[in-house]
């Protein structure tokens, strides 16, 4: 996977956001993945999906999510990206300073098809 299809992946990714759209959010996790949030741990596909969709219903609802890698390191079937964004609500065009966080993404690729098998955030300052 080359810088640009881990950009493209997100940028997916985060359009399923921007339609508030569980389902195709979770699609983009493998079945196990993990995601870490400060005070928040969710384990599988399903649990992500349930997740998001009660942002989305409630509040994440109209919001989207930024990201821009910052590095992406690619080995074998294996890619990590570091990221830095965070999350816009309704009406805003940049992320304020203390809601930045950084990102560390685990991808992994299965008969071909590339997902998301761990993603962490923190705060950026």
């Amino acid at each position: 996977m080359s810088d640009t299809e881990i950009r493209g992946l997100m940028t997916r990714l985060y359009q399923s956001w921007a339609d508030n759209d569980a389902d195709a959010f979770a699609a983009f996790y493998t079945e196990g993945a993990t995601v870490v949030l400060p005070g928040v741990f969710r384990q599988g596909r399903a649990a992500i999906r349930e997740h998001m969709a009660a942002g989305f219903d409630g509040p994440l609802k109209g919001s989207r999510a930024v990201d821009e890698p910052q590095d992406i390191r690619v080995a074998g079937d294996t890619a990590i990206a570091v990221s830095r964004g965070g999350v816009l609500f309704a009406g805003e065009d940049s992320v304020p300073e203390a809601r930045e966080i950084v990102a560390t993404w685990v991808f992994t690729r299965r008969g071909g098809e590339w997902a998301v098998a761990a993603y962490s955030n923190a705060a950026a300052h």
